[in-house]
């Protein structure tokens, strides 16, 4: 028997997106290849040959998203030009060149699935000193408003998630063989998910018998609670499901709170999947991630944020598409609700049939195949 495939992601713990994406890709990867593949997710920026302050701005990116955000648009924004992003790379190769080398002298992998733009310069450097190179499929996870270190040379394939973001992978210098339309990979869960949501519901513990709005905050949302309470007393014939996302002040202030309807609130989501299969709809930030599992659940998507440059494509597309609004405001968040309920929910389905079929649910197998094509 030969031995295993030995396969190796690349991952950056700059908000859930990534390392969810990098999950799916491995639970593909086992599911369909078992024992005759490795996988292993490891942080470059979190290795100690990376400099300390770099280590360490990963924990400092959820307070200039929530606390700063023009200040993180306006860099967002400078680095996306050529420029700049030359620049940028040039640093990263300096601060993640000794760990990516020690990586892959340790791991010792036959190909590098990459799911954060950030490692793509500093692995053509590392390619370039060893004098070999191997495969790299790099993995975007940004809906259309994609930056421009995404689509870098190294790559053998870049998969991208819509034609917005194909047209500006082949835009920024990247070959029609190169680049591959497929989707963010989200959980296969989603995919494989079969139990009805009456069945899912009762379960968790929820009511069975009303709408149900699962709405996901983070330590990067502000606005959850503002929102939650406008539905709170609107008296419409709806439970909720409150997500924090690991944040502890979010979490204290929904515990806290006098709900007047069906509510359950919970810090983290065991069973994200499950929980996607039993809700009508999705109230949540514009992330790529969380955007893509609502899709590939064909749920209805009530955004109530986006991070300005990195996300709002992420939400220009779900309006487009017609899977859902963006409701910026309380206001609008419970006139979206009214309107989608009416006429006993005519509106909703409507618009649960567009997201089911923007939705990719299968995305995560379908690159774990490309990921062993590429290696053969």
């Amino acid at each position: 028997m030969p031995d295993p495939k030995r396969i190796l992601i690349f991952v950056a713990d700059l908000g859930f997106g990534h390392r969810s994406a990098s999950n799916a890709i491995k639970q593909a990867l086992i599911d369909q290849y078992g024992d005759e593949c490795t996988v292993e997710i490891v942080n470059p920026m979190d290795s100690r040959l990376t400099p300390s302050f770099f280590r360490n701005s990963q924990e400092e990116y959820d307070h200039w998203v929530r606390e700063l955000p023009d200040l993180y648009q306006i860099n967002y924004e400078i680095s996306d030009t050529r420029m700049v992003s030359s620049l940028f790379e040039s640093a990263y190769v300096l601060m993640l060149l000794r760990a990516i080398l020690d990586l892959i002298g340790r791991f010792q992998p036959d190909i590098i699935v990459v799911t954060q733009q950030t490692f793509l310069a500093p692995l053509d450097a590392v390619f370039s000193l060893r004098n070999e190179r191997m495969p790299v499929v790099t993995v975007v996870t940004d809906l259309t408003t994609i930056h421009r270190m995404w689509f870098h040379p190294v790559s053998t394939c870049c998969v991208v998630p819509t034609d917005r973001a194909r047209a500006e992978a082949l835009d920024a210098g990247l070959t029609k063989h190169q680049v591959k339309e497929i989707g963010i990979p989200v959980n296969p869960a989603l995919a494989l998910e079969r139990r009805k949501p009456a069945t899912i519901r009762a379960e968790l513990g929820w009511r069975e018998d009303i709408t149900t709005i699962l709405a996901v905050g983070s330590k990067r949302t502000r606005q959850l609670p503002d929102m939650l309470n406008v539905l709170n007393h609107s008296g419409l014939p709806i439970q909720l499901v409150a997500i924090a996302g690991g944040d502890e002040d979010l979490f204290k202030t929904l515990e806290r709170t006098e709900w007047h309807l069906p509510t359950r609130i919970y810090n983290y989501a065991d069973d994200m999947p499950a929980m996607m299969r039993a809700a009508d709809i999705v109230m949540c930030k514009a992330g790529g991630l969380i955007v893509s599992e609502a899709l590939a659940a064909g749920l209805p998507i009530l955004l109530f944020d986006a991070i300005e440059g990195q996300e709002t494509g992420n939400a220009d597309y779900v309006v487009e598409q017609g899977a859902g609004v963006l409701a910026d405001d309380p206001i609008r968040v419970l006139e979206t609700v009214f309107h989608w309920l009416q006429h006993d929910g005519t509106e909703l389905r409507q618009v649960a049939a567009q997201s089911s079929k923007a939705g990719r649910p299968k995305a995560a197998y379908e690159i774990a195949k490309l990921i062993w094509k590429t290696m053969a």
